[in-house]
């Protein structure tokens, strides 16, 4: 084991789960909704930036350090699959099957196209 990978993956776990709380709790906490859009914007916020180090990477402005840090690390404690199926299941089982619905759709559509968007802006930025 390199522990070298292990402390990037370390370091940008310990920013990424307190963002992603706090970003959750501000988010939520601006809308009068049962829709989950602290998740939500955490989870799109963690593609573009998965997506932009993509493409950094493909372009080689990205080292393998920094796809630890910020990929791995940093993305991967920011988003959340776990909370997003909770969520849209408590939706459903709740009686808000649509928004359970619309979260699950939109969720996955736009966490799609925002990795795309990192993706061509990384390009345009090192391509």
């Amino acid at each position: 084991m390199n522990w070298a990978n292990w402390l990037l993956v370390a370091a940008g776990a310990a920013v990424g789960a307190p963002l992603r709380f706090l970003t959750d709790r501000a988010v939520q906490a601006r809308h009068d909704s049962v829709f989950p859009w602290g998740t939500f914007v955490v989870n799109v916020t963690g593609c573009l930036i998965l997506g932009t180090l993509t493409g950094a990477a493909t372009e080689g402005a990205a080292s393998s350090h920094v796809q630890l840090l910020l990929g791995t690390g940093l993305c991967g404690a920011l988003t959340t699959y776990s909370t997003f199926s909770y969520e849209t299941l408590r939706l459903a089982e709740g009686g808000a099957r649509l928004y359970a619905a619309a979260n699950a759709v939109v969720s996955v559509v736009v966490g799609l196209g925002a990795v795309f968007v990192g993706v061509a802006l990384a390009s345009a930025l090192w391509g």
